[in-house]
């Protein structure tokens, strides 16, 4: 099909998920003369495609939005094409290991649904940020992330919050740490607004005790009124209205609702083994560890899937030990 890639039957490495771990992944395979398919659903669904700047990116003093950078990495990508496969917009629906010791994925690419092996699979499937519903839509606080109004990672944009007053959105002992650790950031005033849940529900009394004691001694008070809608987006205010009536104005807002979906169905069916806090354990080089803490062979995972540190450099980092480690002890 003209302007699409040629799908070949077989590659060295399969790559699943187009983020930026994904993409780094597939091009290092093209520079180590490997060949790679990208399986990706698209741009649109990575974690950092909404973000409009982000600072700690080397290279881009000014700062440079998620979506452009992902432009750049699939320019990179899509100019490697003798050897990497990008296939867009693409779902994986499964893998497993063949009696060859290659890798099987099953994925639907252009409403039809395919097959292709490799010798090597790297997971690059990313993770889901849970987002606040309002009415029983999640679109409703869309506008004030894309304008950067409403945060979600700690460590690409607390270095924004000094000296602003700051809705952390959350309700149980997630929330009240991540209202705890911005701190650290000196905002002029913290308040955590649960959405109409009761704050802590849940939390083993002790954690509890000890966490509104720190809440209580950092002079963060907690707001359980249902949240109704929010205003001030031509004023990139982060108004909260809420159902008794009443509104709360703050310079920004803070998601701390952890994940909605961590994308654990083709690790786990593949015997990948997982940390508490529902990550896939790797080993230094990103093979992926199955029962007993032994290697899989030829099963890597990169990026926010795997433990680690959810950042953009890290996630290339990974992309980076995982192909090095498939081209010179795998492959």
């Amino acid at each position: 099909m003209p302007g699409f890639p040629k799908l070949q039957p077989s590659y060295d490495i399969l790559v699943l998920g187009g983020g930026h771990a994904g993409l780094q992944a597939g091009l290092k395979a093209s520079l180590l003369r490997h060949t790679a398919a990208i399986i990706d659903r698209g741009p649109k669904y990575s974690r950092s495609y909404y973000a409009p700047r982000m600072d700690n990116i080397p290279g881009f003093p000014q700062g440079i939005s998620g979506h452009a950078l992902l432009d750049h990495q699939i320019a990179q990508v899509r100019a490697a094409e003798a050897r990497v496969g990008y296939f867009t917009p693409a779902t994986a629906t499964s893998a497993a290991v063949r009696p060859d010791g290659d890798y099987e994925v099953a994925f639907e690419w252009l409403g039809q649904k395919r097959t292709v092996t490799g010798r090597a699979l790297v997971l690059a499937l990313g993770v889901v940020d849970r987002i606040l519903e309002v009415g029983g839509s999640i679109q409703t606080i869309f506008p004030w992330a894309n304008f950067g109004i409403v945060d979600f990672c700690i460590f690409c944009d607390g270095h924004l919050m000094e000296d602003r007053s700051l809705a952390v959105l959350g309700h149980d002992a997630f929330a009240a740490w991540t209202a705890i650790d911005l701190l650290h950031f000196a905002p002029r005033s913290i308040e955590l607004l649960t959405h109409g849940r009761r704050f802590l529900d849940g939390t083993p009394p002790a954690k509890r005790t000890e966490l509104l004691d720190r809440l209580a001694e950092a002079r963060i008070p907690t707001v359980e009124t249902e949240i109704a809608g929010f205003d001030g987006i031509r004023e990139k205010r982060f108004i909260v209205r809420f159902a008794d009536g009443t509104t709360r104005d703050y310079d920004k807002g803070f998601s701390a609702l952890g994940w909605y979906d961590m994308h654990d169905a083709i690790p786990r069916s593949l015997g990948a083994t997982f940390d508490p806090d529902g990550y896939v354990v790797t080993d230094e080089d990103c093979r992926v560890l199955g029962s007993g803490g032994t290697p899989i062979p030829g099963l890597y995972c990169v990026g926010d899937l795997r433990n680690g540190w959810n950042q953009i450099p890290e996630a290339w980092a990974t992309a980076e030990r995982a192909v090095i480690h498939a081209y010179s002890s795998y492959l």
